[in-house]
């Protein structure tokens, strides 16, 4: 797996074995063209980041700074070597459970981007509504930002009373989702 575009790009990263999916450079690559400009200066949320192949291109493209979040100690240990290896400026790596993190940290950010394990049918958690349903993540969203989250694509695009569904598209296995801050 590579980083695609960018300062860093054509750079290969690690994938930590407690990631059973990253996100693919085909999903990658179609994010950040739809994200476009609005990329570059932005502060960026990386969460369930896994290798932090999503943070870690948006830093490549000129992202000021990005948080990488997860609770596996392999991800986060993972995504440090990452970013060391990719010799990118302005990331910080948290080990945390997501929830908690969105709870206690007061900062806002640009670009939100998840990445949560999928949902695979009746009886699991799904992780994505339960994001979209914090009334936590709308603070941590600046006006004008944007949440990028992908699930599965055989998965319903969750509802969110905080968020508006901008645009949905589907990559395989993958569905990206494009929500917009409640006040745009």
């Amino acid at each position: 797996m590579k980083i695609i575009a960018g300062t860093a790009g054509r750079i290969a990263i690690k994938v930590p074995s407690a990631v059973a999916r990253p996100t693919t450079g085909f999903v990658r690559q179609a994010i950040f063209s739809m994200l476009g400009d609005t990329v570059e200066g932005s502060r960026i949320l990386d969460l369930f980041c896994g290798s932090g192949a999503l943070g870690l291109e948006a830093l490549s493209r000129g992202a000021s700074s990005c948080v990488f979040v997860d609770e596996h100690r392999q991800a986060v240990s993972v995504t440090g070597e990452n970013l060391k290896k990719a010799r990118l400026e302005g990331g910080r790596t948290v080990k945390a459970e997501v929830f908690a993190f969105l709870k206690r940290d007061p900062a806002t950010y640009d670009l939100i981007l998840a990445d949560p394990p999928y949902w695979k049918g009746y009886g699991d958690i799904d992780l994505a509504a339960k994001l979209l349903a914090l009334p936590e993540l709308p603070e941590r969203l600046a006006p004008g930002g944007y949440l990028i989250a992908e699930i599965s694509s055989s998965q319903p695009t969750p509802a969110s009373p905080y968020f508006r569904l901008v645009d949905r598209r589907e990559y395989g296995s993958s569905a990206i989702l494009i929500f917009a801050h409640p006040e745009a």
